[in-house]
């Protein structure tokens, strides 16, 4: 007995003819899967209802448009010129989900000391004791750039750093979504510090989208107001340099970060600290010490690692080969470049 149609729409009909039902399918599909919310105290049947519906949606989109049959009738469901990818995608998979879970754990997982993120408490407390604001400037792009959004995590831990030390922070910023988000950021860190009466919305402010105004406006405030300690952390361009040398002009304790190879000359120049390129993004991880982001940083670098020995090895095998002319160590060092092809 079929539990689903297996009428087949004739292939010479428009596709928009069937466009129509395969919407209609995974409508119901979404439509079903909500159903899981009413039977909440059931969770054993919920999960069931959700697999057998997964299933039947992915079986039954094939028999309401004869476009996406035709093509997976021709080329198949799995392409087999793409195993190696799927081959380290679980091993990569594989090892972010066993450190995760040695985290969560409790298992003591080591992640090499990086200076500038260590020094960030202590800048905030010289900050207090001179009663002088803390600069922060999260780059120049928007928050569809990764840097952005791993300067607004690094943001986070450093407000609720400066909500317990009662110390004022000052955020100038290129792009109106930026500002939102960091507001609703340093917001959320004063609430979480139990200090949500010493958030000054004001401190974080629109400048200009123009890049040489920010970096002039920046500028000022930092000849102004001068902060004891100044934070660079997201991307950067020209201005890197101008920014940095007027914070060092005034003494401030500047730590400084981006994953942008040509300003990072600069800010190892004329800066205390600088995160160099994926320490960037690793200092959520290293703030937080929250399991799942450990998990995941252990995993990647474990990746990173698998790969290391897999290039030393094909290299080793090429050598070898090429010296001895074996057909084994051929084979060999084919079905490790087969991984990276």
């Amino acid at each position: 007995m079929r539990l689903f149609p297996t009428t087949r729409i004739p292939r010479d009909l428009p596709s928009s003819y069937a466009r129509p039902r395969a919407v209609l399918a995974v409508s119901a599909f979404a439509a079903i899967f909500s159903l899981h919310r009413a039977v909440s105290a059931f969770a054993a049947v919920s999960i069931l209802l959700r697999g057998v519906f997964a299933f039947a949606a992915v079986f039954a989109l094939p028999h309401a448009d004869p476009v996406f049959a035709q093509a997976a009738s021709e080329s198949g469901w799995f392409n087999t010129d793409r195993t190696q990818a799927l081959v380290l995608g679980i091993i990569l998979t594989g090892a972010i989900l066993l450190y995760v879970v040695l985290a969560s754990a409790g298992r003591p997982l080591f992640i090499r000391k990086i200076a500038g993120l260590d020094t960030v408490e202590e800048a905030v407390g010289r900050a207090t004791e001179m009663g002088k604001p803390i600069l922060y400037v999260p780059g120049l792009n928007d928050m569809d750039e990764v840097q952005t959004i791993a300067s607004m995590n690094l943001l986070g831990h450093l407000a609720t750093i400066i909500a317990g030390y009662d110390s004022r922070l000052h955020v100038p910023v290129r792009k109106s979504l930026v500002m939102s988000v960091a507001r609703e950021t340093v917001q959320q860190s004063y609430l979480s510090a139990g200090r949500p009466d010493a958030y000054q919305e004001d401190d974080i402010h629109y400048v200009s989208d123009a890049q040489f105004a920010y970096a002039a406006a920046v500028d000022g405030i930092i000849v102004r107001e001068k902060p004891a300690a100044c934070f660079y952390l997201g991307g950067f361009y020209a201005e890197s340099l101008i920014l940095a040398e007027t914070g060092n002009s005034i003494g401030a304790i500047q730590i400084a970060g981006t994953a942008r190879p040509p300003q990072l000359p600069f800010f190892v120049a004329a800066c205390d600290y600088t995160l160099i390129g994926e320490e960037l993004f690793a200092a959520s991880a290293y703030l937080s010490k929250e399991p799942r982001m450990l998990g995941s940083l252990k995993g990647q670098d474990a990746g990173k690692g698998i790969a290391i020995v897999f290039i030393l090895v094909g290299s080793a095998l090429a050598t070898l080969e090429s010296i001895t002319g074996s057909e084994t160590v051929r084979e060999v060092s084919e079905i490790v470049l087969w991984l990276f092809r």
